[in-house]
């Protein structure tokens, strides 16, 4: 789903798919042809076309591995499905159970002292991902704020290379430019199947981050496929105000019975 904004020539604005956003895209209009780009944080791509006599949107979108044609009709009621819907457990299950390595090679479960009777939000990322490092951007700062509310976070991290030093550069990176103060974990190469198969909870995970929100009992509430980054705007305000009030319903031991967190079972 496309959303963009014109004021004279200029163009601003984002592509907002099922594993996340395209961060923020910036260009110019000629007549019925346009040209938007942006440094998405590993890469520059360009989204580039015109916009045909009937309405209709043709061009490519271009990034450094090659390019993709691109289409698309104008539909003010567009919408994605629902993000909250398409990760979800298994038939049979309740919580999460994991055990990985910090940084320093301790390993770090859930079943942790540490983690008793908090809520707890578990995002599955890897630190070269443009929208895990949009939402490690939000969550750094939200812990600070929070934490002393009783409320935990686990990265599982998936990285590029099986190599220890590598990772550890990577992660190190990760966290001192945002002043992580929470766990961030080795959970394995990123590949969504490697990490689909470390956590067998889950139907499978299909996008870095997948964010999973679990209550004080350790019971997976909420999990959300993908980030609403803040390039998408509204969008993203009302993915921040439905987070902040899962986590105040959590912390009242109310739950959150609106998002579904199981398919096909209980």
């Amino acid at each position: 789903m496309g959303v963009f904004e014109q004021k004279g020539s200029r163009v601003t604005g984002t592509v907002l798919t099922v594993t996340g956003d395209y961060r923020y895209l910036d260009g110019q209009v000629t007549g019925n042809e346009f040209r938007l780009s942006s440094f998405s944080g590993s890469a520059p791509v360009v989204l580039q076309g015109k916009i045909n006599s009937d309405g209709t949107l043709t061009g490519e979108f271009r990034y450094i591995r090659g390019a993709f044609p691109l289409t698309g009709k104008k539909n003010d009621n567009a919408k994605l499905p629902d993000l909250y819907s398409l990760t979800y457990l298994k038939p049979g299950y309740k919580k999460l159970d994991f055990t990985f390595p910090d940084l320093n090679g301790k390993a770090v479960s859930l079943a942790d002292a540490k983690y008793k009777d908090k809520v707890v939000i578990v995002t599955i990322l890897d630190s070269w991902c443009p929208n895990c490092i949009d939402e490690t951007a939000f969550l750094a700062p939200w812990y600070k704020a929070n934490k002393g509310r009783g409320v935990e976070i686990i990265g599982l991290a998936f990285e590029r290379k099986n190599d220890p030093n590598f990772v550890k550069t990577a992660l190190t990176r990760l966290i001192n430019r945002y002043d992580v103060q929470y766990d961030i974990l080795f959970a394995g190469v990123a590949d969504k199947k490697v990490a689909s198969d470390a956590l067998p909870a889950l139907n499978k995970v299909l996008a870095f981050p997948t964010t999973l929100i679990l209550d004080r009992q350790g019971n997976v509430d909420q999990i959300h496929t993908g980030y609403t980054g803040p390039a998408t705007g509204k969008y993203y305000d009302e993915y921040v105000a439905e987070f902040n009030q899962t986590i105040d319903k959590l912390l009242r031991n109310e739950h959150n019975g609106a998002k579904p967190t199981t398919g096909g079972g209980k």
